[in-house]
């Protein structure tokens, strides 16, 4: 890129420089490619040297120009450019300055003109045409500088002169003082008052520091009076001089100046079209704005343009050679890819500093807009500047400059309300068949108090397009903010929330309710999951859980065989008999040391050890991790039902959400969504799934739509609209989350500049102050109403408490467990006595007294060594005991057996089969001892339908041992069943 500049232009270069730099640092529009460029500056109104200038970087190589000059210079460039095909991007820069008129470029031969006007055309006479139609002026003067070209009010007058209007043109000299002075020398009286009333009304088209010095001289001389209203027009002023034109000013002052738009969102104030700009030129605080022109500003957004333009050549595949012309030869051609070059820069299309930037309307520039600035009549008119109105090349006026102020009522007067039904805030009542149609609703509410206090009337009427309003692709805006904009009534009300882009055209009261945005969903539902303590383990680790406690116990089983067998060996043949080696009591033991029960002592070997050691500590790594595992689960499963932020939100993929296509919402979720800057990633997801098929497949057309969607849907709107719907829903199914942060609010919209905004805004105020509005607020958002939201939003604490539910599935386990013991029960009974009873036919009734012999073995075995026992016995048969009466004592048998024996009879107990030659095992009497011997049937050994012997073996199978005699000390009990069959019995 090669640009010229004038020498006094000192922020020409700078700008430009700082342009390149940010596209080369960013690599937000050209990724690895690098703009280079030449720079040439050249003294002010000297053509031929810009024609120089321009032919050596020509010959260096070039792709386009773009140069700020005059207009001289710029008419020398146009002619060079169209002749070599070079793409000429024209700023028009006036140092002076005075106002700008339009530059008078000579027509191209063949009509293919490469100059391109980046600064749109002169609009000051139309903005004036407008505003004294507005202000119904018919009589006034207009004052210019001596620099000023005159030739740029040839239109004006010319519409003025069609309207009927007197208009005079008065010139200016360097000498303002000399001005008045000639005045008062040269006219009488008479003529200076006519005079001073002719400048009532004056139009001044000067430099802001002549425009001060005429002011000051007029109030001076006296020229200039209260009532007097004087319009400055220039397209560069800043705000200082303003400042100091309105406190030299003595009446009303309005001034109009070009307006660019600023970004209140910080986020996305330096981003244009995806290009991140030098913060020095977008944020207002960094100071370097004021020091600039308009010239620099529409230079920086060319340089980006261009950049656009190469993107978009390289992204087809149709780059061009730069041109390398010879502009002293005759024989050189034009460059041959410059038609296709200057065709690519047409068609686009950028956002930048100044706005919207095209050249599409004939090879200019078109999208500019002026903003109007006014005092009042007051004392203090030079304390009260405000934006009146503003201008632009689509919509022209938009706002009112009437000076109607209203200080403190407005009876008798009726306005025209525009509105849209959106629960709560306005709604529609029961109507009467007849009447008007009648509203209620919160904004109701709040416009009937202000009605009440200011004294004014209303007609409402619904918005036909059912909107709010946004902007439209070609600059016009529909919904209420269009009807306002239209003139077609004058104040909105509804859930319309205040904006800056709807500032930008229309005025807004005060806000009146705070604005954040919110998610309306269903409740979840609660999952009732009865085996949910079983959830801390997946199911394959449950599954090797049970498999390791048989494969233990199976493990401890045959060690304790083995200990078994050893012990037996070296005993003589006899096993202790304290270790029990069956393989149901093994598993047992290994199930209750799992679950920390405890069980019998199995320690003898150490392989034992070895094994109940590995499997204690593996028992105390599950227990611990399964107890750490459920209290997560739980306290995980009471926070995981919840969404409770946008974050939330845009994790989870279950559930859909999406707002209102083309509404306030929904360009607050582009902005956010679209913003590099933004280093959280949680919008981008939000509007990745907003806009998906762009907002035709999760977004609805309007808010009750998706307020009745949230069945299975979640809907971002407004937080008051949606608290509303969950508070009246009629199942109380619904709940809002969100963040109650509030950026910005509810307040009535109105035309652009109107007289009641002022008035609204301090009534809204005062009703705040006296807590009306929260009174109304309480009584269409109840903290407690038929649907409790608080209820939900403080479950987490009461969440504490485990359910019932989470522990359903401990007492199914407990319960199958006792229904299953019930069942065993009863099988063994059933089992037990239909196999008894098959028994009793065939053989006697056995009695077991493996439980005595055990008895007596432990208590006898230590005293065996060292005790002598005498030999005497008695033998008493099963069938003598069995004829015996329960209460007949054993001494009767010994002293009828043995009348010479003293002391306590000496008893044999022998068992006897009818295989076995011998006797059995002998009780004698112990010297010193005596045994309790239980004979009843309550205290004897239950009769089982086969007995074991002590040594493991059936009774039929014993060996006969020597009896063994042993005191006995009789006890009183039942009768001992009889055998039937005398081949087997018992002896005693």
């Amino acid at each position: 890129i090669c640009a010229i500049f004038e020498e006094n232009a000192v922020r020409d270069d700078e700008i430009f420089q700082l342009a390149i730099s940010d596209l080369s640092l960013n690599d937000d529009i050209l990724q690895s490619e690098k703009i280079t460029h030449s720079v040439k500056l050249i003294e002010p109104n000297n053509p031929f040297q810009a024609v120089q200038e321009a032919c050596e970087l020509m010959n260096q190589g070039i792709l386009a120009l773009v140069t700020s000059t005059g207009c001289a210079a710029a008419s020398a460039l146009q002619s060079l450019t169209d002749a070599m095909h070079i793409p000429h991007l024209f700023i028009q820069r006036n140092g002076d300055g005075a106002p700008r008129t339009a530059c008078q470029l000579n027509p191209s031969p063949d009509g293919e003109s490469y100059t391109l006007a980046a600064r749109p055309p002169v609009r000051i006479s139309d903005v004036l045409l407008t505003l004294v139609s507005e202000l119904y002026w018919q009589k006034f003067i207009i004052f210019y500088e001596s620099d000023y070209d005159i030739r740029g009010l040839q239109t004006f007058m010319d519409q003025a002169s069609r309207l009927g209007l007197d208009v005079s043109l008065q010139r200016v000299d360097r000498n303002v003082s000399r001005v008045f002075t000639d005045l008062f020398s040269t006219m009488r009286t008479e003529e200076l008052n006519r005079y001073r009333d002719t400048l009532r009304r004056a139009v001044l088209l000067m430099s802001p520091r002549g425009a001060q010095v005429f002011i000051h001289q007029a109030v001076e001389t006296n020229l200039a009076s209260k009532d007097s209203h004087w319009v400055y027009a220039n397209e560069e002023v800043s705000d200082a001089d303003i400042m100091e034109l309105v406190h030299s000013s003595l009446g009303r002052m309005t001034i109009i100046r070009q307006s660019f738009p600023l970004w209140r969102d910080t986020n996305v104030r330096c981003m244009r079209n995806n290009h991140r700009i030098s913060s020095l030129l977008c944020d207002p605080q960094e100071g370097y704005l004021q020091s600039l022109e308009v010239s620099n500003l529409y230079l920086y957004d060319s340089v980006l343009m261009l950049a656009n333009a190469f993107y978009r050549k390289l992204e087809d595949r149709k780059w061009h050679s730069m041109a390398s012309l010879n502009c002293m030869r005759k024989s050189t051609k034009p460059w041959n890819g410059g038609w296709s070059m200057l065709d690519t820069i047409q068609k686009g299309r950028i956002s930048g500093l100044t706005g919207l930037m095209d050249f599409r309307a004939e090879g200019s520039n078109s999208h500019v807009q002026f903003e109007i600035l006014g005092t009042s009549y007051s004392e203090t008119f030079g304390k009260d500047v405000k934006r009146l109105a503003s201008w632009d090349s689509s919509r022209g006026l938009n706002g009112s400059l009437k000076e109607n102020r209203i200080e403190s009522g407005m009876q008798g007067v009726t306005l025209k309300i525009v509105t849209l039904l959106e629960e709560p805030f306005v709604m529609v009542a029961e109507n009467i068949l007849g009447q008007p149609k009648r509203y209620k609703g919160f904004s109701i509410d709040v416009l009937d108090a202000l009605a009440k206090i200011l004294g004014f009337k209303y007609d409402i009427y619904q918005v036909g397009d059912g909107k709010y309003g946004s902007a439209l692709p070609n600059g016009s805006w529909n919904g209420m903010i269009g009807e306002l904009i239209g003139k077609r009534a004058d104040l909105a009300i509804s859930a319309i929330t205040i904006t800056p882009e709807r500032e930008s055209v229309v005025d807004f009261s005060k806000r009146y309710l705070d604005y954040s945005v919110g998610i309306l969903m269903r409740k979840p539902e609660e999952k009732i999951n009865i085996f949910s303590l079983l959830a801390p383990f997946d199911l394959a680790v449950w599954a090797c859980i049970a498999a390791a406690i048989p494969v233990v116990g199976i493990m401890i089983f045959l060690l304790r065989r083995i200990q078994a067998v050893r012990c037996q060996n070296s005993a003589g043949g006899h096993p202790p008999p304290s270790v029990s080696t069956s393989l149901q009591s093994a598993i047992w033991i290994v199930y209750g040391a799992f679950v920390q029960q405890g069980g019998d002592s199995i320690l003898g070997s150490m392989a034992l050890r070895i094994v109940m050691g590995s499997w204690w500590l593996f028992t105390l790594i599950v227990c611990s991790s399964y107890t750490a595992n459920l209290a997560a689960y739980l306290t995980v499963s009471r926070m995981d039902n919840a969404v409770r932020s946008f974050q939330d939100l845009s994790k989870q993929v279950d559930l859909v959400y999406g707002t209102v296509r083309d509404s306030a919402v929904y360009e607050h979720f582009r902005a956010k969504g679209t913003n590099p800057l933004e280093q959280d990633n949680t919008f981008a997801e939000l509007w990745k799934i907003i806009n998906k098929n762009n907002g035709f497949e999760n977004s609805v057309s309007s808010p009750s739509e998706g307020i009745k969607k949230v069945k299975s849907y979640a809907f971002l709107w407004d937080m008051a609209v949606v608290e509303y719907a969950a508070l009246t829903d009629d199942d109380c199914t619904l709940i809002v989350a969100g963040n109650g942060m509030s950026t910005r609010g509810y307040g009535m919209a109105l035309q652009h500049g109107s007289p009641y905004r002022d008035l609204f805004s301090q009534k809204i105020l005062e009703l705040q102050e006296k807590g009306d509005l929260d009174i109304l607020k309480q009584k269409w958002w109840p903290k407690k109403g038929r649907c409790d939201l608080q209820s939900h939003a403080d479950a987490q604490p009461e969440g504490r408490a485990l359910h019932l539910h989470s522990f359903a599935g401990v007492f199914c386990i407990l319960a199958a467990g006792l229904l299953l013991a019930l069942l065993v029960a009863a099988l063994e009974t059933w089992w037990n006595s239909n196999h008894c009873r098959r028994e009793q036919t065939k053989e006697d009734k056995e009695m077991n007294l493996e439980q005595v012999h055990q008895r007596l073995n432990s208590l006898l075995d230590e005293d065996l060594a060292h005790k002598q026992l005498p030999g005497q016995s008695i033998e008493i048969s099963a069938l003598d005991i069995g004829s015996m009466q329960p209460s007949q004592s054993l001494e009767a048998l010994s002293a009828r057996d043995y009348p010479g024996h003293r002391g306590p009879p000496p008893l044999s107990v022998t068992t006897f089969l009818q295989e076995s030659h011998g006797a059995g095992r002998t009780l004698g009497a112990v010297p010193g001892r005596t045994l309790p011997l239980p004979l009843s049937s309550a205290t004897m050994p239950s009769i089982r339908c086969k007995h074991r012997a002590p040594n493991g073996g059936l009774f039929r199978q014993s060996p006969v041992k020597t009896p063994m005699p042993m005191s006995y000390q009789p006890v009183p009990g039942g009768p001992i069943p009889e055998i039937n069959e005398p081949s087997h019995g018992t002896s005693i």
